[in-house]
């Protein structure tokens, strides 16, 4: 009858509570899996999920050693250790050693209950001989790593070893390894916080044993006992606290999130800012974002100078903030006149006063610089040159092809693009910027960044066109030589820097051959910081950054194929010097400069087998000869004396082609070759 009734009882029993147990904190892990930070669960709890590989293999023997010898080859129930502990019981009148197994420590654990009775040890039994059946040894020391109580609101030994001693428990101490054995059998009486003389006495306990049975040496117990017992504890993990707000608040529902930071960079970059920041003004933040440049991985992302610092906002992503981008901008402009040949960098171009109905241009330090190349021009962030230029390509155009290659510019309300917006009277983030100066390095194509690692990303990232790849080279060529700020190396780095309307924004974004960061320095409330420049406050951190990724600077990708090298004095005639739409005298006699074929717009068929069919003609009317045609930029010889010339199709897709005469005027039609 017993046995029917025992038999009745197991069958009664509801199934063993596995959903309770999958309950964890929230972990958010860098792209190699290390803990960026974790988040209670609603209770309150801290349950940091573990397994056997997370923990050092010594903890383990230990804890095996001390707890459950047997375990490995046990049911679940080791009638041995029982009888031992029954004995030691009746001999000396208290308890020396348990009877419980791992496996029916982790069955209590699963459906914890007050009572300490003989029905609720057998079915802890039953329980444990359940799980054995179920589970796999390694996954049943995974819940007891996972479950296991260390006081408090502490389970798990990942809590624990974060809470005393601020790491991971991949590689611990014998003394720490003794703790943390000993801790789980009383975890109140014992908790560190509270009793820490009790829990030193515990771990004494713990090695004496290992001592007696010959798993430890004296010397190293010896030691291990004079290691002082941790009494307060250290604060979780808190790396990237914008990122992983970010990450909870989209991936509501998951785990474990992981995020492409690199978690070595995202530490050195944070404690940078959190340095810097001071120095420049009590309520002075600092934001940085680091990205790889081939795939759009986000490495380092620091929003704020500190997260917890409220004069400063700490909470607010200035990474994400609209700022005014001040020149940062100007590249942008320079590509573009590349890309269209009408200027090279060492063709000449003027800084002088010059006025567009009512906008007059100024240099930032009010001076002017006359006859300069287009290189220092760039170099030397000259205001009156970047406008020329922009005039010249159009605001609008500028606006269009940074939209497509990803960015997104702000203007004020009910404003439409104008020649301001070269000089920072627009708003850009500094994230969008960032992804955008990453395309100079790609040779002209952008990428869109990335910060959560899902399931099914694809392996190769969507590239937008930002600029033909000649032109994106010889913009990172000439920001290559852009003199650093004090003390720092030149040659380097390719960077630029931008200071906003008013000091308010002080920016510096650069990159190499493989990351690309971007710094932005100022008031999160947008107040003006008197003396607060891009050169003198972001360009530093920018240096300081590279050096603290603990990379070398990696060189940028040689020049496309075409890509014309030449000084000032062999450069096609045209374009050795800027002059501006309209600035060039005309005889009576001479006819505007105009491309009659191929139409604009229109689309040209180049099959065929012969080399005839497969060229392309241009036809020239007007225009002070000699003529230089370019494709995409890239000059492809001048026009015969009849104005034609057949030209190889560059490839299907859209093709710019560019006359250009002597005096500087030029026309430009857009065709797409099929």
């Amino acid at each position: 009858m017993c046995v029917i009734a025992a038999a009745f009882w197991i069958a009664s029993l509801p199934p063993l509570p596995f959903d309770q147990v999958k309950q964890v904190s929230t972990t958010i892990v860098d792209r190699n899996g290390k803990l960026l930070r974790a988040f209670a669960m609603a209770d309150g709890r801290w349950r940091l999920p573990a397994t056997v590989k997370d923990v050092d293999p010594g903890y383990l023997n230990l804890l095996l050693n001390y707890e459950d010898r047997r375990f490995r080859s046990h049911i679940g129930v080791d009638p041995l250790a029982m009888g031992r502990a029954a004995l030691q019981l009746v001999t000396r009148g208290h308890i020396v050693s348990g009877g419980s197994t791992i496996t029916m420590q982790v069955a209590r654990l699963m459906e914890p209950r007050q009572e300490r009775s003989v029905s609720a040890k057998l079915r802890q039994m039953v329980r444990a001989i359940q799980l054995e059946r179920k589970l796999s040894k390694d996954q049943i020391l995974d819940l007891y790593l996972t479950l296991a109580p260390f006081g408090g609101n502490l389970e798990g030994v990942r809590a624990a070893s974060f809470a005393y001693f601020g790491k991971e428990p991949k590689r611990l101490s014998l003394a720490e390894s003794a703790l943390l054995v000993a801790l789980p059998q009383s975890p109140e009486t014992r908790r560190l916080d509270r009793h820490p003389d009790v829990a030193r006495a515990a771990r004494d306990r713990v090695l004496a044993r290992m001592v007696d049975d010959g798993k430890v040496s004296t010397e190293d117990a010896v030691q291990a006992k004079a290691v002082l017992v941790p009494r307060l504890r250290k604060p979780m993990p808190l790396l990237a606290p914008h990122s992983t707000d970010q990450s909870l608040a989209i991936m509501k529902d998951e785990r474990r999130i992981q995020l492409t930071l690199e978690s070595t960079i995202q530490k050195s970059l944070e404690q940078l800012a959190k340095d810097r920041a001071p120095a420049l003004g009590p309520d002075v933040s600092v934001g940085i974002l680091a990205i790889d440049n081939e795939s759009g991985d986000v490495l380092a992302h620091v929003g704020s100078s500190d997260y917890f610092d409220t004069r400063r906002a700490g909470q607010v992503d200035m990474t994400r903030a609209v700022r005014s981008p001040g020149s940062t901008l100007k590249p942008f402009i320079y590509g573009l006149a590349f890309e269209d040949g009408f200027v090279h960098p060492e063709s000449l171009i003027d800084d002088r006063p010059v006025r567009y109905g009512s906008y007059a241009p100024e240099n930032f330090d009010m001076t002017f610089q006359g006859t300069v190349t287009v290189r220092k021009a760039l170099q030397m962030s000259l205001n009156v040159p970047a406008v020329a230029l922009l005039d010249r390509i159009g605001s609008s155009r500028l606006t269009a092809r940074i939209k497509q290659a990803g960015g997104n510019l702000i203007l004020p309300k009910d404003e439409t693009p104008g020649l301001a917006m070269g000089l920072g009277g627009v708003g850009v983030t500094l994230s969008d910027l960032v992804r955008l100066y990453a395309g100079f390095p790609r040779q002209g194509e952008t990428v869109p960044l990335r910060e959560i690692v899902r399931a099914g990303d694809k392996a190769e990232p969507e590239t937008r066109r930002l600029l033909d790849p000649s032109a994106a080279w010889l913009v990172g060529n000439v920001l290559m030589g852009t003199p650093p700020p004090d003390n720092a190396p030149h040659n380097r780095l390719a960077f630029k820097t931008g200071t906003s309307y008013g000091y308010r924004d002080a920016w510096s974004v650069g990159f190499d051959g493989r990351m690309t960061i971007g710094v932005w320095v100022g008031r999160p409330d947008g107040a003006p910081v008197p003396g607060l420049t891009g050169r003198t406050a972001a360009a530093p951190i920018l240096f300081d950054a590279f050096a603290r990724t603990g990379k070398l600077p990696a060189p940028l990708a040689r020049a496309p194929k075409g890509t014309l090298m030449a000084s000032n004095a062999k450069l096609p005639l045209p374009l050795r010097r800027f002059r501006p739409a309209g600035d060039f005298v005309r005889t009576g006699s001479e006819q505007t400069l105009r491309i009659q074929f191929p139409l604009n717009g229109s689309r040209i068929d180049t099959s065929g087998s012969g080399e005839s069919q497969a060229a392309m003609p241009v036809k020239v009317a007007g225009g002070v000869m000699p003529l230089t045609m370019m494709v995409n930029g890239i000059a492809v010889g001048t026009i015969d004396s009849r104005r034609q010339k057949l030209i190889e199709p560059p490839g299907p897709g859209f093709a710019r082609l560019t006359v250009m005469d002597s005096t500087g005027a030029a026309d430009t039609v857009v065709v797409r070759i099929q």
